[in-house]
């Protein structure tokens, strides 16, 4: 398996909090889909891929290059989609503005900026509202033309924090069919909405206290449901099994 992003004794926090403890994780194309209660450490993990913070200890490696300094971490970059959970904009900027924005700060090649603009806004369904104020769209609307900020540059790793937030169910079934398309793409993508992952990803990791408590396809983690597990699907209690086991190990 190609490897896009490889982390190895991963240790990651904040101040005097440890968040990840000595994770080891090899991601290549394909999607990802990360679970895990609040305060796993999922959007920690993700910050950390996307170059945010450094590692306070172990490496981190993004197309087989060691992010080491920040040099290193800008030439990443280049290879980084990354949509947070949370994300500023300027209201009086259009879609366009916004995402041929982003794509300058990916430094995407000034020929290619327009056409990655465009073609970006166009994989979110947003090629008729492009000129449209993003002070002025709905809540869901911003999210899709996050998403293409994200999509902007063809990137090799696609880091995506809670990208269906916002969206109405319609647009979900969208936005799962948009990440199916990606061809020879490294996809993350962090949610609580496990019936995202059961529909988009082929595998799965589960975080759970700073820890990877899973890592397999969407088939394995069904297999693993206990019988008495909550939940309304299989994977659904693939998961909750998970973390149940971990909860009664504590």
């Amino acid at each position: 398996m190609e490897v896009i992003a490889e982390t190895a004794g991963l240790v990651q926090g904040y101040r005097g909090r440890v968040v990840i403890r000595g994770l080891d994780l090899r991601i290549g194309p394909g999607r990802l889909g990360l679970l895990g209660p609040n305060g796993a450490g999922k959007t920690t993990l993700i910050r950390t891929l996307a170059t945010v913070v450094p590692p306070r200890a172990g490496s981190l490696a993004i197309c087989g290059e060691r992010v080491d300094s920040e040099r290193a971490a800008r030439n990443a970059r280049r290879n980084i989609g990354y949509l947070p959970q949370d994300f500023g904009y300027y209201p009086r900027f259009s879609i366009y503005d916004f995402v041929r924005y982003c794509a300058w700060l990916r430094e995407v090649p000034g020929a290619l900026a327009h056409e990655e603009t465009t073609r970006a806004i166009a994989a979110v369904g947003l090629a008729d509202r492009a000129r449209d104020r993003l002070g002025s769209l709905s809540g869901g609307l911003v999210r899709r033309a996050g998403i293409a900020t994200a999509l902007v540059g063809q990137p090799r790793l696609l880091l995506l924090d809670e990208p269906t937030a916002g969206l109405d169910p319609a647009q979900r079934v969208d936005f799962r069919e948009l990440l199916r398309s990606l061809p020879d793409v490294a996809v993350v993508l962090s949610t609580h909405l496990v019936e995202d992952v059961a529909a988009a990803c082929d595998s799965v990791a589960v975080m759970n206290e700073g820890h990877l408590v899973f890592t397999g396809t969407s088939g394995a983690l069904q297999a693993a449901a206990s019988p008495s597990a909550r939940g309304s699907s299989g994977f659904e209690r693939g998961y909750m099994t998970l973390l149940d086991e971990r909860m009664a190990a504590r």
